[in-house]
């Protein structure tokens, strides 16, 4: 789902608000949630999951293609947890369509 099929189809479940303030709303939780990783925090939505960011130590690498050896910077990748509800609800999805399937 991208993110104008996240505002559209909160469009269609709250025809009160207007197509632009849903806009407004999405990009508030999105913004929050990216400044709260940048800044060091974790951030945990129940029933969803949790966002965070790793540090990357430096280290040095191949490059696979010329064999030569190259530094990576140390550096600051994030992550994401899928909470329990989450993953109950892929894998109940995945075994109701497989449930009986002996193939």
């Amino acid at each position: 789902m991208t993110r104008s099929e996240l505002i559209l189809r909160l469009a269609e479940s709250n025809p009160q608000l207007y197509q632009r303030d849903l806009e407004a709303i999405v990009d508030t939780i999105f913004t929050t949630i990216a400044e709260a990783i940048a800044d060091g925090r974790r951030v945990e939505l129940r029933g969803f999951g949790a966002f965070w960011a790793k540090e990357r130590k430096a280290r040095t690498a191949r490059n696979p293609r010329t064999g030569a050896s190259v530094t990576v910077k140390a550096k600051r990748t994030p992550f994401f947890k899928a909470g329990k509800p989450l993953k109950e609800l892929l894998n109940d999805k995945v075994g109701a369509g497989k449930e009986g399937d002996k193939t």
